[in-house]
């Protein structure tokens, strides 16, 4: 391996282990203040914010040095030769590849995943799963997962080897499509493999909802209730899908401990969601924003790979062991787009909680439902001012609640 690319792999570990410290500092001080500010607020939800620190931190690690472990130790390239081997094709290889890449990564992942969706959920009364129900989802996750990874990964190593200096741009360009496909099938077809959705549009509630469909004018989209309940008593609620498939979703748990009210004013915002384009704008800006990162890893991911010298095992980009090298930058550059994304999430969701005050003329209402939402997931009122920039995709309690209390009628 090239000393400069050496050094740049130190460099960047030294940077990640400063940010973490950097973040676990300010959340601490943070978490200080609220401690004054608000008294009302319950010792649990600081440790458990405290616990999910700890499990951010490491995750933030595996992300990065899992990939590279899989490059440096020659295992990419092993799990790449028996993957190809016996004049397997393209197709095959890519599907054998990935299966056990697949199995890898879960098993290292398995233990942080228990523990912080498990473990500290039951131990905070944030849960309801059984252990059975728990190893369900994560299995029927990994097995969508790698079913999918295994059947499409071909065609990107396709194009790499066809053209090895445009792929990145025919995979962002194509992007677009893809997601349009899946945000229109997913409600139908994925999601139901988790949970059930029934209809509750004939209901009292479901014909009050119609109402805020029908004055946003979106009364074609339908009404959903989906039986969270039997993994979670946090409350949620979204709205999802295009053309026909568009619909609102609502948690039972939303359903059950929320007043009406509550419940058309978290309904609402949803529907503001999709009134302001929040659903097509995600989906034109990420394929614009596809076609950005697909440049940057196929410039980066060259680069390293001249630089490696050959102690990856391979020197070409379209062998199919170089996907944890296009992982390990495609998560870098990811994690550096996260301030960019999140900003202009933070700004549809205040567009959303706009609409939702117009729709329901009721700020108390609003204010009340934040509290609720926070207060049975443990939630803290905010962060840090450098954890918000870089993972929070919603204002915070705080925020929103300053926006209700101020928004003219």
């Amino acid at each position: 391996m090239d000393k400069k690319l050496f050094s740049w792999i130190i460099l960047f570990f030294i940077f990640l282990l400063a940010f973490i410290v950097f973040i676990l500092v300010s959340e601490y001080k943070n978490m200080d203040r609220l401690e004054i500010e608000y008294p009302d607020i319950p010792k649990e939800a600081y440790d458990y914010r405290k616990s999910n620190l700890k499990v951010w931190a490491i995750n933030l690690l595996l992300k990065f040095l899992v990939p590279l472990l899989f490059l440096i130790t020659g295992l990419s390239n092993k799990i790449g030769t028996f993957a190809g081997g016996k004049g397997r094709g393209l197709f095959i290889s890519g599907v054998i590849y990935v299966v056990i890449f697949s199995i890898i990564d879960l098993l290292v992942s398995l233990p942080t995943s228990f523990y912080s969706s498990f473990v500290l959920k039951h131990r905070y009364g944030l849960s309801n799963q059984s252990i059975y129900r728990w190893l369900e989802v994560v299995l029927k996750s990994f097995l969508l997962n790698t079913i999918a990874f295994s059947l499409i990964i071909w065609f990107p190593y396709y194009l790499m080897y066809r053209s090895p200096n445009r792929w990145w741009l025919y995979l962002g360009l194509l992007s677009i499509p893809v997601i349009v496909f899946i945000t229109f099938i997913s409600p139908m077809y994925i999601d139901p493999i988790f949970n059930q959705y029934t209809s509750i549009e004939d209901g009292e509630l479901g014909q009050e909802i119609k109402q805020l469909l029908k004055k946003a004018g979106i009364e074609d989209a339908e009404i959903y209730e989906v039986d969270k309940s039997k993994d979670t008593r946090e409350m949620n609620a979204y709205m999802t899908g295009v053309f026909k498939s568009k619909r609102i979703v609502l948690w039972d748990t939303t359903i059950s401990k929320l007043s009406k009210e509550e419940i058309l004013s978290v309904t609402a915002h949803e529907i503001g969601h999709y009134v302001k384009g929040h659903i097509w704008k995600g989906i034109v800006l990420g394929g614009i924003g596809s076609i950005f990162i697909m440049y940057l890893v196929y410039k980066t991911s060259n680069w390293i790979l001249i630089n490696s010298n050959g102690s990856f095992g391979f020197n070409r980009l379209y062998d199919i062991a170089s996907i944890p090298l296009i992982l390990l930058v495609l998560n870098f550059y990811m994690f550096f787009a996260n301030p960019i994304v999140n900003v202009s999430s933070r700004y549809m969701e205040k567009e959303a909680d706009n609409i939702e005050i117009e729709l329901t003329k009721n700020k108390e209402t609003a204010i009340s439902t934040i509290f609720k939402l926070y207060e049975e997931s443990l939630s803290i009122p905010r962060s840090s001012n450098i954890f918000k920039i870089w993972y929070h995709s919603h204002p915070t309690a705080e925020e929103r609640v300053e926006f209700f209390s101020n928004y003219m009628d």
